[in-house]
């Protein structure tokens, strides 16, 4: 991004000052900007609206990526964006917005957000446009409701992070700055707007965006904005658990979930999330390689699996990500109920995958189409390990065999020893000619008989509860 001298004005009426960025002093172009936001963006104009490009989507043009989506803002409200556009419906309670479908694509636009100043719920009329523009906190100060309308100035101080607080204007082509996000932007800032505590208190999510801003930009967060995350990472226990699992999603699925997870251990914020991880990750210096636990190296492969896989357009399947995550705890867990009630193997996993699931879907609500495919893979670990004709034909015509066998690998890779051995078995019997897999089934059948009883006994069992 070039520098040049901006022009700086002031706005008297909301204090705030506000750099104006000619087209010659940045890189962004309208031939990077989605055909569709840009039809928004001159039809909001056209019929006397103000609107801008805002957000992530600036952010991301003048760092030259490419935008995952385009948000728009503008002083319309919902209301008159829908009598605009035919295709547009309206969503959001906490806050309203217009979703403008294209096909595949959706536009998200807002209306400029404006002060809050309310008490006990009650209406706030000092910056009212409709009658229902409402703001109202919970006891720990986080926002329940927050349809108050303002000005461009009151919008762009009440955003997240300075660099997410950048206006495109596409009637002359240049970026309107009122929090230094550009200058965050070009040292590598991830800054909060406002009072920190203040800000996470109002949306304790906004831990998580500046962790994963922080991953995603390789950026430094801010002290100022970094030294409360530690002290108030427990209200994310007030989110609704939905909202953590898609928060989850962008956090650990998005390209860059190894570092992220590094920060979310560094701050603290990762067993809000995930305690029953949590509870088996020792207290350690986390960038201390020598004397990872498993569960440290499951979650470190497993991460940078996804975000290997990520980065060559492969498929993901969040199912796996947390089938793979929670698999040493659920481990514990069974050792735990066989200690306990003196259950069977078999029993006691399945009562502990129970467990497992309701205690991580109390904090993030995995939807039941991912937790059975969770229970298919974890189930067919213990089915891996039969190796008998009729079993081995049943597990390998199994929908989620791939899936299963791709977890027994990434175990092998970790606790080596036997499972080295199965996992390669299991490799080769998915590659060989079909008609000599029958073959390979009746070698490992004959090796066995010959060994003595008690060790065919128990030989599966030892590979089944290999924990930690």
């Amino acid at each position: 991004m070039q520098t040049t001298q901006l022009n700086t004005s002031f706005d008297a009426n909301d204090n705030v000052s506000v750099k104006i960025i000619p087209r010659n002093a940045h890189n962004i172009s309208r031939k990077a900007i989605s055909d569709n936001a840009l039809k928004v963006l001159y039809r909001l104009n056209n019929q006397g609206y103000e609107a801008y490009l805002v957000g992530g989507c600036v952010r991301d043009l003048l760092l030259g990526r490419r935008p995952k989506d385009f948000d728009i803002t503008t002083n319309a409200t919902p209301e008159q964006v829908q009598k605009s556009f035919r295709n547009c419906r309206l969503v959001g309670r906490r806050f309203r917005l217009a979703h403008i479908m294209f096909g595949k694509e959706t536009i998200e636009v807002a209306t400029f957000r404006g002060e809050h100043l309310e008490s006990d719920g009650d209406v706030n009329t000092s910056a009212q446009l409709v009658d229902n523009n409402q703001s109202k906190r919970s006891q720990t100060g986080m926002l329940l409701r927050d349809n108050v309308y303002g000005t461009i100035e009151q919008d762009a101080m009440r955003r997240d992070f300075t660099i997410n607080s950048l206006y495109y204007n596409v009637k002359d082509f240049t970026i309107r700055d009122y929090c230094n996000g550009v200058e965050d932007l070009k040292n590598g800032v991830i800054r909060l707007i406002g009072d920190p505590k203040t800000r996470y208190r109002e949306d304790p999510v906004r831990m998580l965006r500046a962790v994963r801003f922080a991953a995603k930009l390789d950026m430094t967060i801010e002290e100022q904005s970094a030294a409360p995350i530690k002290n108030l990472a427990p209200l994310l226990n007030n989110i609704p658990s939905a909202r953590l699992f898609d928060e989850s999603l962008k956090l650990l699925q998005g390209g860059y979930g190894y570092q992220t997870y590094l920060l979310l251990r560094k701050y603290e914020l990762f067993a809000p999330l995930f305690p029953t991880i949590a509870r088996l990750l020792p207290a350690q210096d986390i960038n201390n390689k020598t004397h990872l636990s498993l569960v440290e190296q499951m979650l470190e492969q497993t991460l940078k699996n996804t975000d290997y896989r990520i980065s060559h357009n492969q498929r993901i399947n969040p199912a796996f990500l947390f089938a793979a995550m929670l698999w040493y705890p659920l481990c514990e867990q069974t050792q735990m109920l066989i200690l306990e009630s003196g259950l069977t193997y078999h029993d006691a996993f399945d009562l502990a995958m129970h467990d497992i699931l309701d205690e991580q879907c109390s904090k993030i609500a995995i939807p039941k189409r991912f937790t059975s495919v969770m229970c298919d893979i974890w189930r067919l670990q213990l089915r891996l390990n039969k190796l008998s004709i009729k079993r081995v034909n049943a597990v390998f015509e199994h929908a989620k065999f791939r899936a299963g066998y791709d977890l027994l690998e990434l175990r092998a890779s970790l606790e080596k020893g036997e499972l080295l051995e199965l996992a390669s078995w299991w490799d080769e019997y998915q590659h060989t000619d079909p008609a000599k897999r029958e073959n390979m089934v009746l070698q490992i059948v004959n090796r066995e008989k010959k060994q003595p009883a008690k060790y065919r006994k128990n030989k599966n069992s030892r590979l089944s509860k290999k924990i930690q």
